[in-house]
C-alpha cells in the first residue's frame, strides 16, 4: 500500500504524520494532541487504517528596522 505523504483538502496542503492507526480512536487521540499544538488536522481512511494529516500556518514575521 502506498500512502500519499501529502493531500490537498479544501485547497490546503496537509502532510501525513507517518503513522497508520488501527482504530479511529487512536487517530482521534493523536489529532487532538496536534490541535492543542496549533495544527489543523484531517482524518483519512485507507485500506482499513486511519491516517492523520496536519498543517500549520507559518507566522508572518516583519522585518525590524
Amino acid at each position: 500500500m502506498s500512502i500519499p505523504l501529502s493531500k490537498k483538502i479544501e485547497g490546503k496542503k496537509f502532510v501525513w504524520d507517518g503513522a497508520p492507526y488501527d482504530t479511529e480512536a487512536q487517530a482521534r487521540q493523536t489529532m487532538e494532541a496536534y490541535r492543542q499544538n496549533g495544527f489543523e488536522v484531517q482524518l483519512s481512511q485507507d485500506n482499513g487504517q486511519f491516517l492523520v494529516y496536519s498543517r500549520r500556518r507559518a507566522a508572518v514575521q516583519t522585518a525590524s528596522s
